[in-house]
């Protein structure tokens, strides 16, 4: 007796951060399928992931509660089919999954095939497919440029009139204009600013000092639908150098509360970001190289100095901060700094301001949820131009909890702190 399969995704539109639920009904008992899913990157590059499945007696499978016995992910992951995401085989080397045009979705098929299939998937024709579309914009946010007073980013605006808390989102030693976190932040409710801070060429980044940023905070902090006393600053990477410089010494710039994903508060004080730079180019010499070439640079600022102009004074810090790191961190002493963190602030007696979250078996790139997990890609490093193969560690699984695990907390962290009601829900 011949089955038609009947696949559901529920919801097929949704924020990039929202669960999916999957179902495949109409199998045989016993029967194996595997669920496959498959994205066209804006590069061109096309990801995969896929699980094995067993039906139940019924003929279902019921993602959110049945295990998957092998392919990209095992056991019960109901978004497995995200967060396991990598290039199909044959791609490029290197390769990093970001969205870069947040005005439209990351589009995703999801597909069930006949039995456990690990290759082979384009050649095979699927018995069902759903797309999925998965949205770093909610409805109704919008998306603005912003070249103002020499501060250049790009705004993202919840809908209605506000005012509205505020987030200064600053990315890291990549460079560039990165949209996509601060799309999300908006759908949830925040006005955030994407600074662009770091040039791929040199001309730009040399005339980036302090004023630079606390220029930024000012015109997010005096738009008229910004509550002016409710502004947070989020940091990853260097991005959190930025952050706690910001939060220690500015008088300009004194934000409701800080996040720092993945950063240290080592580099040089108060000094131009070209001279820092400088600073760690002749540190360099302590980079790695693994046994697959890929750069290590986590020695870099090892061992954390104890000298006061080489490192951030968070003992003067007076907001709420929350620091989430990854205990695999590949790429910076994340670890070690926020152990000096802690202890620099124990001692200067502001230690209850801080919240640590930090994650076995996860890297540097601790993202929003579902984002798959990236060991190594290619990088161009900012002292000197060139590409490399940057590793930034961790483990998939553990990982994809961390970046799942983090991104609620810093939510809650951030409406706790900016909202003094209850936040509007964001969904598609």
């Amino acid at each position: 007796m011949s089955v038609c399969p009947v696949l559901s995704v529920r919801p097929t539109r949704a924020l990039v951060d929202e669960k999916f639920q999957i179902v495949v009904r109409n199998l045989h008992p016993k029967q194996g399928v595997t669920l496959h899913s498959l994205h066209h990157a804006e590069d061109k590059d096309y990801w995969e992931a896929f699980g094995h499945y067993t039906s139940d007696e019924n003929g279902t499978v019921t993602v959110m509660e049945d295990a998957s016995r092998g392919g990209t992910y095992v056991g019960i992951e109901p978004m497995g089919l995200l967060w396991s995401l990598r290039p199909v085989p044959g791609s490029r080397h290197g390769l990093r999954l970001r969205k870069r045009a947040v005005l439209s979705p990351m589009v995703v098929n999801i597909s069930v095939y006949e039995g456990h299939m690990t290759q082979g998937f384009s050649e095979k024709d699927a018995l069902a497919t759903v797309v999925t579309e998965r949205w770093y914009l909610a409805p109704g946010v919008q998306r603005v440029d912003i070249k103002e007073r020499g501060v250049k980013g790009t705004l993202f605006k919840p809908p209605g009139t506000g005012p509205f808390p505020a987030v200064l989102d600053m990315w890291g030693g990549g460079g560039g204009l990165v949209e996509y976190r601060a799309a999300l932040l908006a759908s949830h409710g925040f006005v955030a600013l994407a600074l662009q801070y770091l040039d791929v060429t040199e001309e730009r980044t040399s005339d980036v000092e302090t004023g630079y940023f606390e220029m930024a905070y000012e015109v997010l902090q005096t738009h008229p639908q910004v509550c002016a006393d409710r502004v947070a600053v989020l940091g990853l990477s260097f991005g959190t150098s930025v952050t706690l410089t910001l939060a220690a010494y500015s008088k300009i710039a004194q934000p409701r509360c800080c996040v720092c994903i993945s950063g240290s508060h080592v580099h040089p004080v108060n000094k131009p970001l070209t001279e820092v730079f400088k600073v760690m180019a002749q540190n360099m010499t302590k980079a790695r190289f693994d046994e697959n070439n890929h750069v290590i640079w986590r020695d870099v600022i090892l061992p954390i100095p104890t000298e006061p102009d080489l490192k951030v004074d968070v003992g003067q810090i007076k907001c709420p901060m929350l620091i989430v790191i990854g205990q695999d961190d590949q790429n910076w002493a994340t670890v070690e700094s926020t152990e000096d963190i802690e202890q620099m602030m124990e001692q200067a007696g502001n230690r209850h301001l801080l919240t640590v979250l930090s994650y076995p078996g996860a890297g540097h790139l601790i993202e929003p949820p579902y984002t798959p997990h990236i060991r190594f890609s290619n990088f161009i490093t900012q002292h000197n131009m060139e590409k490399v193969l940057m590793l930034w560690g961790g483990q998939t699984k553990p990982h994809a909890h961390a970046q799942e695990d983090s991104w609620e907390k810093i939510l809650l962290f951030l409406q706790k702190h900016l909202y003094q009601d209850s936040p509007p829900a964001a969904k598609l």
